[in-house]
This record gives C-alpha cells, sequence and structure tokens, in this order.
C-alpha cells in the first residue's frame, strides 16, 4: 500500500505542478488566474504531504527492527535480559 500512496503523491504534486506553469502563463483565455492557482497549489501541498508521510521517516529504521532480548547469566541463574540489535 505504500506504493500506492506514494504514486498517488506524485501524480497530485505532477497535477499541481501542472495548473502552477499554467496559471503563471497566459496559455488560459477568459479563466480568472485565481481558480487555477489556488487549487493547484493546494493539489501540490497534499502530494507533497503525501509523499512525506508514505516515506516514513528514514533516521529510525532501526527502530522498527525486532530487537533480540538475550538473558544475562549469573551461574546457572538468568538474572536479567539485554537487548540486542
Amino acid at each position: 500500500m505504500n506504493i500506492k500512496n506514494k504514486l498517488l503523491g506524485y501524480a497530485l504534486a505532477f497535477l499541481g505542478l501542472v495548473g502552477l506553469a499554467l496559471s503563471a502563463g497566459n496559455i488560459i483565455q477568459g479563466i480568472s488566474k485565481a481558480f487555477i492557482l489556488i487549487p493547484s497549489m493546494v493539489l501540490t501541498a497534499i502530494g507533497i504531504m503525501i509523499l512525506i508521510v508514505s516515506s516514513g521517516k528514514p533516521g529510525n529504521s532501526k527502530s522498527r527492527q525486532v530487537e533480540k532480548e538475550v538473558p544475562i547469566y549469573k551461574g546457572k541463574e538468568i538474572i536479567g535480559y539485554r537487548v540486542e540489535g
């Protein structure tokens, strides 16, 4: 499902950028530029936010891994556990 979110984010951001480009030029006649500019900015922002959320936190990938608990022995008795990862 993560790849679908990324594709949706890219598509929305692309459509928003196309709309921004159209509103910057004199391509469209008879329509106020605000009717194109504002939705384009919103689409671009939503697309970027979807991409940021779907990418996750790259610096925090170790915390998502399953860490293994290893027993600490004193003689034959377990006195605690240590986390290895």
